[in-house]
């Protein structure tokens, strides 16, 4: 029961302020229209997102056996090996990105200002993708903080970008070009993007429903 009662109030309570944080998830939903193909070669690369998302499953797997009806010295063995793998994917985070649990309480927190989000998103390394997918979201990112995250090789973060209310017209006009994913669908429609571009983006987007056989 320790680590549950220790660890919740750090990893327990994300999920939910990922939900509710500054209405973040609220207002930027990921678009249906956007498909994301990054290019992997090989094995995958162990992001901050995957071994993230192993934690809190291995979480909820020991929350589960916790409340069962299990013979104490199985409930010991399991409980013991659910809480090395918990420990062991804490420390491949702070490998990843040093206090790495401290960092996203901060990018979730009500004080979030954009200057530290813009210094978070500087000292992170790019396999930090967790914590820069939710930067790239967040509502008090800076244009700044958005024209560097519009480089980055993750769809769903130059995704968040395209659409974000923040973004200025150059780092606008550079995800249009984006050619491994339709970004400027998103480009079109938001109201930073210049005029000329936008209506060409827009004719754009009528060809193409022109172009589609009607049923």
């Amino acid at each position: 029961m320790g680590l549950t009662r220790e660890m919740g109030a750090v990893l327990g309570t994300i999920p939910e302020l990922v939900r509710d944080s500054a209405g973040v998830a609220n207002t930027m939903r990921r678009s249906d229209l956007v498909q994301h193909k990054e290019k992997e070669k090989g094995a995958a690369t162990r992001t901050s997102q995957i071994v993230f998302g192993e934690r809190q499953h291995l979480l909820r797997v020991l929350d589960s056996l916790e409340g069962t009806d299990l013979p104490i010295a199985r409930m010991q063995q399991e409980r013991r090996t659910l809480e090395e793998l918990i420990h062991a994917r804490t420390r491949e985070l702070n490998h990843i990105n040093t206090a790495w649990d401290e960092k996203i309480g901060l990018v979730l927190s009500a004080e979030a200002k954009p200057e530290m989000l813009e210094k978070l998103v500087k000292q992170a390394p790019e396999e930090d993708f967790y914590l820069l997918r939710l930067i790239s979201e967040h509502p008090r990112s800076n244009a700044k903080t958005l024209n560097k995250l519009a480089k980055h090789p993750y769809g769903a973060i130059r995704e968040n970008v395209a659409r974000h209310p923040n973004a200025d017209a150059a780092t606008l006009a550079w995800l249009s070009r984006d050619r491994s994913q339709p970004l400027w669908y998103l480009v079109a429609f938001n109201p930073n993007t210049p005029t000329p571009l936008q209506r060409r983006l827009r004719d754009r987007l009528k060809r193409l429903g022109e172009s589609q056989p009607s049923k």
